[in-house]
């Protein structure tokens, strides 16, 4: 593929902005793929610790294959992963990936247990543990500091947004204070960080969400995943749409909004994904974000559109332009 003159290396015309398979292939010279794992944990704003509730949006099983099942074993949960994987696309190597709830949230010894039974699958290269900043506390980092100097280890913090009216809102139980100080304990750890945020919070304008963009830039993350506001059946947001208190994006105003993002975040940052969905019978809407491949050659589009790029705008700040 030939490269569009002026993307930083590594971006085509084809791809510009740096996906979290080419980071991967890069890492271990070759595909790797995440095992999903359900441990049963629970959240601080979800057991009374924080708030109760959970936040709005949140129901586990919308996004956790594994919770839609009978819990078994973390080994088993491993070893059916691989196998479907394995069947479906021929991977040889993978991360277990912890994802449902808030997966730092237990004492050491009991995060120790999951962890050696998860990367004792020999085809298990690394971890990929989803957690609030609020639930790493040093004992925690300090155990995955050690993970970290032999395995890939990639802490997924759910930041959302910089607004801390929107994080009351979702109920989230803590402020982004907690997530700069969550990032600044986590450096020199070995540790690759990932941020959650979201775009589309009720209350939110583009320079709000833009906004996010630009205070993840100035921070030594490593990679993102952006997510549409989408609604799921059973949740507090199921309510506030049926009211007309939450309303979501339309696609085109999503595919620009994420093109914004995207411009403005440094093009070293990887990015793990760049939308939010649900399995079609949890979803209530907006019913365009179950065509993922459509929406993602609206994004690529949307960028050759511009002549532009991830970091792009990134790029002129730093050039003081």
């Amino acid at each position: 593929m030939t490269p569009v003159v002026d993307m930083p290396a590594g971006f085509t015309s084809e791809r510009r902005y740096y996906a979290f398979s080419r980071f991967l292939r890069a890492r271990f010279g070759c595909k790797v793929y995440r095992v999903t794992i359900d441990a049963g944990f629970t959240c601080p704003n979800v057991d009374g610790t924080v708030t109760v509730g959970g936040c709005v949006f949140c129901d586990n099983r919308s996004f956790s294959p594994n919770r839609r099942l009978p819990r078994t074993t973390i080994r088993e949960q491993v070893k059916r992963g691989i196998a479907i994987l394995q069947e479906r696309y021929g991977a040889e190597h993978f991360l277990a990936y912890f994802q449902a709830a808030t997966n730092t949230y237990a004492p050491v010894d009991k995060l120790r247990r999951f962890y050696d039974e998860a990367l004792d699958h020999p085809q298990i290269v690394g971890l990929a543990i989803g957690t609030r900043p609020d639930c790493l506390p040093d004992p925690v980092l300090a155990l995955l500091e050690r993970y970290a100097r032999e395995r890939y280890v990639c802490l997924e913090i759910g930041l959302q947004s910089m607004h801390d009216r929107s994080l009351d809102w979702m109920n989230r139980g803590h402020h982004f204070d907690a997530f700069l100080d969550a990032v600044q304990r986590c450096q020199g750890r070995g540790l690759d960080l990932c941020a959650h945020v979201i775009l589309g919070l009720p209350g939110e304008t583009r320079d709000d969400m833009l906004a996010t963009a630009n205070a993840l830039a100035a921070l030594p993350i490593d990679a993102v995943k952006i997510h549409n506001l989408h609604v799921v059946k059973d949740t507090p947001l199921e309510k506030m749409h049926a009211a007309g208190e939450a309303r979501m994006l339309e696609r085109d105003e999503y595919v620009g909004l994420v093109c914004d993002f995207l411009e403005r975040l440094p093009p070293r940052m990887v990015i793990h994904r760049l939308n939010g969905d649900a399995p079609p019978d949890y979803l209530v809407a907006p019913l365009w974000c179950l065509d993922k491949p459509g929406l993602l050659q609206a994004i690529h589009d949307e960028l050759a559109r511009r002549s532009s790029w991830q970091g792009k705008h990134f790029a002129s700040k730093k050039n003081g332009e």
